[in-house]
């Protein structure tokens, strides 16, 4: 090959691992670098905390595409807020509710139905039909199998504290053309939901905390872990540890 050839091939080959570079950086991290959403801030009271979440099926964001997405709730507001990002004070029980609106995932690793990292290693679940009837009463579980009974929407987890929950869905039964259909959803918005707590408590070290979902649910994306999977404000976020 004659050294113009050669020259020609290697610009063309130069160009076409930039051009990878810029498009990967684009549509895999672009996405997750954009403004942060707004931080809910979590006081403490008697040595616990109460944060609120819920995870959709959709979202309300006029620029995003219609991504499953976690909200969080304001405490003095009781306004629902688009956003992953929340703080709790350090070496606090913090008490968590998930309303789970959207239908049942399985886990992609069975592992993660184990409840991990809560206070007794359980969770209490009580799953509700769209008319905001109670289908049974609240139930304690340490294993929330996916594969078995297709009761699980989601995680939250935190990997660093070693904090792996399944988040409940309503049971598949339940969630065919049930589901809610707008976001942020309410009880009343006649959508079927769960509704799961659970305690565990904030390290006494001040810091991020990073916390995302784990299924993964960023379907159409390579191994289903890019879109809403590594975007803050949908299922990925921060807890802020804060002096107490």
């Amino acid at each position: 090959m004659s050294v113009p050839a050669r020259a020609a091939a290697l610009i063309v080959a130069f160009l076409a691992v930039v051009g990878l570079g810029v498009f990967v950086a684009y549509y895999y991290i672009g996405s997750a670098s954009t403004q942060l959403p707004p931080t809910v801030h979590y006081t403490a009271s008697g040595g616990q905390v109460n944060v609120v979440l819920q995870e959709d099926p959709q979202n309300d964001s006029a620029t995003r595409p219609d991504w499953v997405t976690y909200y969080t709730q304001d405490p003095a507001t009781k306004k629902w807020e688009h956003t992953t990002l929340f703080s709790v004070p350090a070496n606090t029980k913090v008490n968590v509710t998930i309303y789970g609106y959207d239908g049942c995932t399985a886990l992609r690793n069975n592992y993660f139905s184990q409840v991990q990292g809560t206070l007794g290693g359980t969770v209490t679940v009580q799953q509700y039909n769209k008319d905001n009837k109670a289908l049974g009463g609240p139930r304690t579980e340490s294993l929330l199998n996916s594969w078995a009974n297709c009761n699980v929407a989601h995680t939250f987890a935190i990997p660093s504290l070693g904090i792996y929950v399944p988040v409940a869905s309503p049971n598949a039964n339940n969630s065919v053309n049930n589901l809610c259909g707008t976001s942020p959803c309410t009880p009343s918005s006649g959508g079927a939901y769960a509704v799961e707590t659970f305690s565990f408590m904030s390290p006494p070290l001040t810091g991020s905390y990073r916390w995302q979902c784990l299924i993964p649910c960023g379907g159409g994306y390579i191994d289903g872990n890019g879109g809403p999977m590594q975007t803050l404000g949908w299922m990925a976020g921060f807890m802020n540890v804060v002096a107490s």
